[in-house]
């Protein structure tokens, strides 16, 4: 049996776990290796600012494959794209899994960055393979499972690494995968009938090398020293890399992102919000994971293990997707404007608790509860925007854009976490002063406020341009009509004078 979006009804019902459970076990597989940095540095004999290229590789390649992949699956050969992203992503599964070395381990993370881009595919295979009801919770679901896989992937981490070592933890990620790819294949259904588009390859290298220069400046800048001379020619060189990316975004037919659908105050409110949010996100995640792990000889920090710092963010996971049954509630009783802050101010509310209460184990859970819980509303509502207010040869271009923007926030906030505390860490000493986990959690007070701030402000300024707009076509509309009335009645007149003198 045929549903009128083209699937049978068993394969409809299966797209959207499959869908789900892709998304999850990308972002399981991008925050794979986190927890255990040190214990790659001390089994390959590399550094720990070495070992973190574990981590940041896979950031990297994700911010440039993500619009590539989002512009590729808006042709006929989404499901290619999709089944073939899939499968780069079990390949450097399993060469991270192999006991080759570092180089063979980072060559790995790199591959398994390319899946980051599976989510905007997602997202769009769901808007347009089901009926618009379900295609609609879908997209929640799918944009709430990102943030939700990031929190599992930690624990889960940290388990699997104490138990049977650093490549049993690879291991799982490729199973994982391989799973979600056999699946995909069974239910993925095919796109022939959509118009094919070139790829906007100078575009894409563009912004790949901008992101990857943006990022290596907030990853490296500990290393680097803040203040060097290689990481502001780098920034510096990136800056205008991402500015020739934009001039040349709006001169092409065909560009990778359409960068004139950020004048729709829609689709500019869901991106910086998901840029700023996702600074805030990572900026608590990185302060709870360190703190949980500092020494109690410090004289503040819970002195835990890896793997029950990563416990801790589990209630993060369970009430991001808790959000997904509050979100429709608050939208029916409120409206779906208002859902964006709401979710800013629950995550406010989050860092508060961590400002003053962070002595106990509980009270940190409770933190990490909250910010699911907002996060999780702030990150439900973005994709449906998005979705809504650009046309459907562009979604997974526009989605994809928003997940860069929310990659670009992550690397900044877990930046921002780390320069924060070193500036309060003395020298020769490893450990900051609690000072310095205080002024952090004040940064992220203010990081919410400014995007709660955005999230109300840039949709009225949009509703009242539009209002204005529409005030002057009426204007010119009656201005024209009174024209036109007024050059009918002037050709009446020698008629009817004609008609007297008859």
């Amino acid at each position: 049996m045929e549903t009128p979006t083209g699937l049978s009804t068993r394969r409809e019902r299966a797209l959207v776990p499959v869908l789900v459970f892709l998304s999850a076990v990308v972002a399981v597989i991008s925050s794979l290796g986190a927890p255990m940095i040190p214990t790659i540095a001390a089994v390959d004999h590399v550094s720990l600012s070495e070992a973190q290229w574990s981590l940041t590789i896979t950031m990297l390649v994700g911010a440039v494959s993500t619009p590539v992949l989002g512009r590729l699956g808006d042709g006929p050969a989404r499901r290619t794209v999709t089944l073939a992203a899939a499968a780069v992503v079990v390949l450097g599964s399993v060469l991270a899994a192999l006991p080759l070395g570092f180089g063979w381990l980072v060559a790995g993370r790199a591959l398994q960055g390319v899946g980051l881009g599976l989510t905007p595919l997602a997202i769009a295979t769901a808007r347009d393979s089901l009926p618009a009801a379900a295609s609609r919770s879908a997209v929640a679901l799918l944009s709430i499972t990102t943030v939700a896989g990031v929190g599992l992937g930690y624990p889960i981490t940290g388990l699997i690494a104490e138990s049977f070592g650093i490549h049993a933890g690879f291991w799982f990620g490729a199973v994982i995968s391989a799973l979600a790819l056999a699946l995909a294949a069974l239910v993925l259904p095919r796109t022939t009938a959509r118009e094919r588009r070139p790829l906007d390859a100078l575009g894409a290298v563009l912004l790949g090398l901008a992101l990857v220069g943006l990022l290596l400046v907030l990853s490296e800048g500990e290393s680097w020293g803040w203040a060097g001379v290689r990481l502001w020619t780098v920034a510096v060189v990136s800056l205008l890399l991402l500015i020739g990316w934009v001039w040349h975004e709006l001169r092409t037919a065909h560009p990778l992102v359409d960068l004139r659908s950020l004048t729709n105050p829609v689709v500019l409110t869901a991106d910086v919000a998901g840029l700023v949010a996702g600074v805030g996100m990572y900026l608590l995640m990185s302060l709870v994971i360190r703190y949980v792990q500092t020494p109690v000889s410090t004289g503040y920090g819970l002195g835990a293990s890896v793997v029950v710092a990563g416990l801790v963010l589990l209630p993060f996971s369970a009430f991001s997707l808790l959000s997904s049954k509050v979100v429709p509630v608050l939208a029916r009783r409120t409206s779906s404007a208002l859902v964006l802050p709401l979710g800013c101010a629950a995550s406010l509310v989050s860092v508060l608790f961590f400002l003053f209460a962070r002595d106990h184990l509980w009270e940190l859970l409770v933190v990490m509860g909250i910010a699911g819980l907002g996060v999780g509303c702030t990150f439900a509502v973005m994709p449906g925007l998005i979705v809504n207010a650009v046309s459907a040869d562009q979604v997974g271009s526009a989605v994809g854009f928003n997940q860069v923007l929310r990659y670009v926030g992550y690397s900044t906030g877990s930046a921002l976490c780390g320069a924060v505390l070193q500036a309060h860490t003395e020298p020769g000493r490893q450990l900051p002063a609690v000072d310095g986990y205080r002024d952090a959690a004040v940064i992220g007070c203010a990081v919410w406020v400014v995007i709660g701030l955005v999230t109300i402000v840039l949709p009225r300024l949009g509703a009242a341009a539009a209002a204005r707009r529409g005030a002057r076509a009426d204007e010119e509309l009656m201005v024209e009509e009174s024209i036109a009335d007024g050059v009918a009645g002037e050709s009446e007149v020698p008629v009817l004078r004609a008609g007297v003198e008859r």
